[in-house]
């Protein structure tokens, strides 16, 4: 039960620090406005745009623990509970296989970026590791959070993001026709 409720706050912290980068989004572009009235240059788009690679990649996990995800299920929602519980653990290997191989080459590119001492060319000539960091971390979690689900799934839960999910399709009967 510990080790579910550290997952669980993980991604929470996930999910909280990928809102603090869109926070820095706005705090970047306010300086910029603020700065061209006082008179000096502040270079909001660089800073802005790492702040949004980083809240993409952290929001990652937390939306997919909580059914935020677009998901297609038309096929799949009719297949009986056996064989849709086979092909929902098939997509979450297939995504774990995929993220891991996302991961490990944004590690790579975190590396590499560090070795070669990469610069961004901006005004504020930000080494490249440290934004890039932040998508390595989220890409990082969100493999966590698809193989998390994986073992539960195997266990026979009903996958978070389905039980956390608003249906599109509702039963004729529950809408009133």
């Amino acid at each position: 039960m510990t080790l579910r409720r550290t997952l669980d706050g993980l991604y929470l912290f996930s999910g909280w620090l990928g809102a603090a980068f869109l926070a820095g989004i706005a705090l970047a572009i306010i300086a910029q406005v603020v700065g061209r009235f006082l008179g000096f240059t502040i270079d909001s788009t660089e800073t802005a745009g790492f702040c949004m690679a980083a809240s993409t990649f952290l929001g990652l996990a937390y939306t997919f623990k909580q059914g935020g995800h677009i998901r297609v299920t038309l096929m799949i929602r009719h297949l009986p509970p056996n064989l849709r519980r086979s092909v929902e653990l098939f997509c979450l290997a297939f995504t774990a296989a995929g993220l891991a191989y996302f991961t490990y080459w944004a590690a790579d590119l975190v590396y590499f970026s560090y070795v070669i001492d990469e610069i961004s060319p901006g005004l504020m000539a930000i080494p490249f590791w440290i934004p890039r960091s932040g998508m390595l971390l989220g890409l990082m979690i969100m493999t966590t959070a698809v193989v998390d689900e994986f073992f539960s799934v195997l266990r026979g839960a009903l996958p978070n993001y389905e039980a956390n999910a608003e249906s599109v399709f509702e039963p004729i009967d529950e809408i009133g026709r």
